[in-house]
């Protein structure tokens, strides 16, 4: 697929699957925007074959949020977003039993608000485009749930039923709106699994691999150039959530 001439933003893509996502797109000749909550390390940046442009916020920090995206669409030569990716979020794993009403909340605000927060004032400059594509980076525990991640299951499960609100309400201006929902990908969490829990893991995936982050970057290219799906959420698991 080609992406040149469009400019993709893809929230918490220093690492893992939003660096695979960017680097997808840039394979594909878009200009890419890169964000982080810390600085962008020397060498992720020069791993791009065009420079990125970089922000820095915490996506749960609503007003540093705003501030930057107004300053970002008033650079100079600045035509806008086409495709914003969000991916950007965090965990906090813990049994209801054990977990505190401050550790769900924090959960939820930073990957649920914290969606909002980056995607309503792109959403409006794309009504006012009249085009745009929105990704939205949910889970196979959002459809399922999974023990040890109330707060979790919560945020991705929302991030699904804004997906569906938001292509609904952006179809009409040719804004399209769909989510990614990943299984277990290979990642430094997944590394630190005990080979029985690995084994066990494996065991409930029928394909009986883990995906990688170029599984789930293969999707985020197929949904932004597939011009008639809006609203749906893609499970990329391997077969575990059947």
């Amino acid at each position: 697929m080609d992406f040149s001439n469009q400019t993709v933003f893809v929230t918490g893509s220093s690492r893992g699957i939003g660096l695979a996502v960017a680097h997808a797109f840039d394979d594909a000749g878009a200009q890419l925007i890169l964000h982080g909550r810390s600085p962008i390390r020397e060498e992720v940046l020069n791993s791009f074959k065009q420079k990125p442009i970089v922000v820095q916020f915490d996506i749960a920090d609503a007003e540093t949020v705003e501030e930057t995206l107004k300053d970002l669409y008033k650079q100079e030569g600045f035509a806008g977003i086409d495709i914003l990716v969000n991916n950007a979020g965090i965990t906090k794993d813990q049994l209801v039993m054990g977990m505190t009403a401050a550790d769900f909340a924090q959960v939820v605000n930073t990957n649920l608000n914290g969606t909002f927060n980056v995607t309503q004032p792109v959403f409006k400059k794309m009504i006012r485009q009249k085009h745009g594509v929105i990704i939205n980076m949910a889970s196979v525990v959002g459809q399922m749930g999974n023990m040890g991640q109330a707060n979790y299951a919560a945020s991705k499960a929302g991030m699904i039923g804004l997906t569906k609100t938001l292509a609904k309400e952006g179809a009409r201006r040719n804004i399209r709106v769909n989510a990614i929902a990943p299984g277990m990908i290979v990642s430094d969490m997944t590394d630190e699994l005990s080979d029985k829990a690995r084994e066990a893991i494996l065991n409930e995936i029928p394909l009986s691999r883990f995906g990688t982050v170029d599984d789930v970057a293969d999707v985020a290219l197929f949904l932004a150039g597939n011009d008639y799906m809006t609203g749906q959420t893609i499970t990329v698991d391997g077969g575990l959530h059947i």
